[in-house]
């Protein structure tokens, strides 16, 4: 499926919830880095077909910039005093995420994967309270009478606001730690003789033993959510809504799931009818490279190019792991474009240059790679 269809699929089925076919007014809410440079191609789309977009943004968001000459409307409430330094947050996360986690001990690494979850789903609980619990913010978005919800799974908040406002809600998502969100409120099967659970690192051929480990995973996320996630998040909605509830009920109502990714990339597993994949909508026309970052990637001839990024999030690192990245690319025979914006490694080869930023989709072009 194309990247114009895909685009064209979705808008049919947000269009499908607007009063008489008219444009509609969408509130939307996001989360930050690659989850916000996603969803903004969609809320670009929208506005191209005359829709009114609003975005709920805190006074701490990282990416968001309300300032910005976008059509889009923000809606900007203060953020609570602990989470004024929202960038700071992320970056530790991250950092304890990729360096200080140790890889070869199941326990103590999903112990502190856990710990790093558990505070960001603290942090965007605060964030979520100050909105739902703002009087005069929630009086304005009813009188804003929108007509659908546009919300990111992994900050949960959106459906929330959607069953306040009374309007339906689609979400747009990658994966869940352990498909959880997934299974308990999209109600999607995960069978763990042949799907393996995300962040597994397990292949579709499994052994026995394979298996067995994949059920490990699978319900040790089970107990992870139900004792240090969804408790909280329970108690809250049920608080809000003045009625006993749970997060997963409340999350189970979206009209849609706009996945991320290909459905060619994923394990074969069943989907339901409201499971659309959506993968590369940021994807554009490639435009041609600067002059100087031309010439270095042709330079490379047959070899080819490596583009190598740590994502939206990571764009620097302890002096000693740059080192080592930058040895390893050294040792390789193609030309190396690395997003990077630390000190340059001593031991950077002459294949690699480092960029504070890359157009990826332009270097990424499939024209220019054959």
């Amino acid at each position: 499926m194309s990247v114009k269809r895909n685009s064209v699929l979705l808008l049919i089925q947000l269009m499908c919830y607007f009063s008489s076919g008219s444009c509609g007014k969408v509130l939307v809410w996001p989360t930050e880095y690659s989850h916000w440079i996603n969803i903004k191609t969609i809320l670009d789309e929208l506005l191209q077909r005359g829709h009114e977009v609003t975005v709920l943004t805190s006074t701490a968001s990282i990416l968001i910039n309300p300032n910005t000459t976008s059509a889009i409307n923000f809606e900007v409430y203060p953020a609570p005093s602990s989470e004024q330094h929202l960038e700071e947050l992320f970056s530790k996360w991250i950092h304890e995420l990729i360096y200080d986690i140790p890889k070869d001990d199941f326990w103590e690494f999903y112990s502190l994967v856990q710990k790093v979850f558990k505070e960001y789903s603290d942090t965007i609980q605060q964030l979520c309270r100050n909105v739902v619990l703002n009087k005069k913010l929630m009086m304005k978005l009813h009188e804003s009478q929108f007509d659908v919800v546009l919300a990111d799974a992994v900050g949960p908040c959106g459906e929330l606001l959607a069953e306040l406002l009374k309007v339906p809600f689609v979400y747009t998502l990658r994966f869940t730690p352990g498909y959880t969100y997934e299974k308990y409120s999209g109600g999607l099967t995960f069978p763990p003789s042949y799907v393996p659970i995300v962040m597994s690192e397990l292949s579709a051929q499994m052994t026995f033993m394979d298996r067995i480990k994949n059920t490990m995973y699978m319900l040790y996320f089970d107990f992870w959510f139900q004792s240090f996630d969804v408790k909280k998040w329970n108690q809250f909605y049920s608080e809000v809504l003045g009625r006993p509830t749970t997060i997963y009920e409340t999350m189970g109502k979206a009209d849609f799931w706009l996945i991320r990714t290909y459905w060619d990339l994923e394990f074969p597993r069943p989907f339901l009818p409201n499971f659309d994949f959506v993968g590369g909508l940021h994807c554009k026309p490639a435009k041609p490279l600067p002059k100087e970052m031309e010439e270095f990637v042709q330079s490379s001839g047959e070899n080819g190019i490596v583009v190598f990024s740590l994502g939206s999030m990571v764009s620097n690192m302890p002096e000693e792991k740059a080192n080592i990245i930058a040895f390893a690319l050294a040792q390789i025979p193609q030309k190396v474009i690395w997003r990077y914006q630390g000190k340059t490694p001593d031991k950077l080869g002459p294949n690699t240059r480092i960029y504070k930023w890359i157009p990826q989709n332009d270097l990424l072009d499939i024209k220019r790679m054959l």
